[in-house]
């Protein structure tokens, strides 16, 4: 998340001497007449000063350091089995500290209504009964359990991890492409992309002020203990089932 920055400056030059406008998307750091959006006035002054074989060079070297690193994935019932560098960008998207704001409330929110929908659905299935949800959409969904029906989840907590994919439409609004409740996947990438990222461009992040990431595996901790069912203040082992490495 970038932090936002008063100042806003004309067209750029430099690396982004001849970037490419497309038609009918949004372009997150430059506006319609190739001008910086203010939060990202900073950033792209500093990146501006890079030159494109500079940018390519370390792009690179990044993509290098993930292989030798073992960042990699695989692609589930891929018969071949192989694995894959995972893709990386040394420009990640840019995400404004307001606008952050509001998608953290909005993801909160998204995520209680969620909840509340498995406990009715492994409960008394009332929005079935209502004709809100088709009930043969959820009663002959594939991950429909009905052996869960009337289990309680320790500390009420049906959704311990979520990854939301998020989309933002032509006119710039954020939008929900889908909800990943049951294996949501992909933080360590985040983890060792930023790593990576920030290896490459130290003065680049201190300037945008990015919030930190590194505290995530802290934090499912925390998460994960707060819902068992010993005492959560004493020592306890979480353990997290993963498909690999």
């Amino acid at each position: 998340m970038m932090q936002s920055q008063s100042q806003s400056q004309g067209p750029l030059t430099g690396l982004f001497d001849r970037y490419p406008a497309l038609a009918g998307t949004y372009d997150e750091m430059f506006d319609a007449s190739g001008a910086a959006r203010p939060p990202f006035a900073r950033v792209a002054a500093l990146l501006a000063r890079l030159a494109p074989d500079e940018l390519a060079r370390s792009q690179a070297l990044a993509e290098t350091a993930l292989l030798q690193q073992g960042v990699t994935f695989s692609v589930y019932g891929d018969a071949r089995g192989t694995e894959k560098i995972f893709p990386f960008c040394l420009l990640p998207r840019l995400i404004a500290a307001d606008d952050f704001r509001h998608l953290e409330r909005g993801l909160a929110q998204r995520l209680r209504a969620l909840g509340m929908f498995l406990d009715d659905i492994y409960g008394d299935q009332r929005i079935l009964a209502a004709g809100i949800v088709p009930p043969e959409m959820v009663l002959d969904a594939a991950g429909y359990r009905p052996s869960l029906r009337g289990l309680k989840p320790p500390g009420g907590v049906r959704i311990h991890i979520a990854g939301v994919d998020l989309i933002r439409d032509p006119d710039g609004t954020w939008r929900v492409l889908e909800d990943n409740l049951r294996t949501p996947s992909g933080v360590s990438y985040v983890v060792e992309n930023r790593l990576i990222s920030k290896r490459m461009f130290p003065r680049l992040f201190d300037a945008a002020r990015v919030h930190r990431v590194d505290h995530y595996p802290t934090r499912l901790a925390e998460t994960l203990r707060s819902v068992s069912p010993a005492d959560a203040s004493a020592d306890c082992n979480a353990v997290v089932l993963t498909p690999g490495p």
